[in-house]
């Protein structure tokens, strides 16, 4: 005897399994992991603070007017 299959559940379960495949593609060709997203930001803080500890100061306004 054949077995009962909910051609709704099937339809979706097909779909689910497409979008996944075409997921992990443009992961594969555009992601980048979790870890290489952070390490860049921190990166990028860093080398901000360092420009950010290397300026002057404003001259301040001389009151002899």
């Amino acid at each position: 005897m054949a077995e009962i299959v909910n051609l709704r559940a099937a339809r979706k379960a097909k779909d689910r399994l497409k979008k996944r495949a075409q997921g992990s593609e443009n992961a594969v060709k555009f992601g980048r992991t979790k870890a290489e997203r952070e390490l860049e930001k921190a990166r990028a803080d860093k080398a901000r603070a360092l420009l950010d500890g290397h300026e002057r100061e404003a001259p301040e306004a001389c009151g002899d007017d």
